[in-house]
């Protein structure tokens, strides 16, 4: 493990671009989506991930990474199980943070916003397109439950496997999407000496309000 002095010495300058406004969507679920693009074709790995924040009743954050699966006109989707920890923070707190940490282009992207399910329907479709070994495991799995060991879960999804051996899996009603509507978004791009380019969209009665921060 590296010392204080190791770490302290852990810099890069950051050059490979620059972010101006006028460079900009007006419109800032078209700007992620644009950048999202750019993080794909770079080949980054997961250009989807992103980290998910959320707050439960015992006013504790918690941070885990999660996969996009969508985004449109109302907001970023993924899919979880309905009775983790995640869902159990959101039911008591529908508000969360989303950071896109895109470190090989030197950008970040952070989302705040306010959460809700999505329609069955969604979730349907989108369970469908899972490959059968992640459908049997949203049911093998209850998520962030203590487990005695692995050995009882493989057990559980060989149960699982045989029992639709031969039909569809269909979806848990305990699993399925959350979209987080935007209230604010922010893109971050590294420049040198950590004068970083940093354009917050804020959301308002007229639209969206884009501003410059300080780095």
């Amino acid at each position: 493990m590296s010392d204080q002095g190791e770490l302290a010495r852990m810099r890069r300058s950051y050059r490979t671009a620059r972010l101006e406004a006028a460079d900009v969507d007006a419109d800032p679920i078209a700007q992620v989506s644009r950048w999202l693009a750019d993080a794909a074709a770079a080949d980054l790995r997961e250009p989807n991930a992103m980290v998910l924040a959320t707050v439960g009743g015992d006013g504790l954050p918690s941070a885990r990474t999660v996969l996009l699966r969508a985004i449109d006109a109302e907001g970023l989707v993924f899919y979880t199980s309905y009775r983790g920890r995640k869902a159990a923070e959101l039911a008591a707190n529908p508000q969360a943070a989303l950071l896109f940490p895109w470190v090989d282009l030197e950008r970040q992207v952070a989302v705040r916003g306010t959460v809700a399910k999505v329609t069955a329907a969604e979730s349907d479709a989108y369970f469908a397109s899972r490959p059968r070994g992640s459908q049997l495991g949203a049911w093998a799995s209850e998520q962030s439950t203590v487990v005695p060991g692995r050995a009882a879960f493989e057990r559980r999804l060989g149960e699982l496997d045989s029992r639709w051996h031969d039909t569809a899996v269909p979806r848990p009603d305990d699993w399925g999407g959350y979209r987080v509507s935007p209230v604010e978004v922010e893109l971050w791009q590294g420049r040198p000496d950590r004068l970083h380019d940093r354009l917050r969209y804020r959301c308002n009665a007229d639209g969206w309000t884009l501003e410059r921060l300080s780095p």
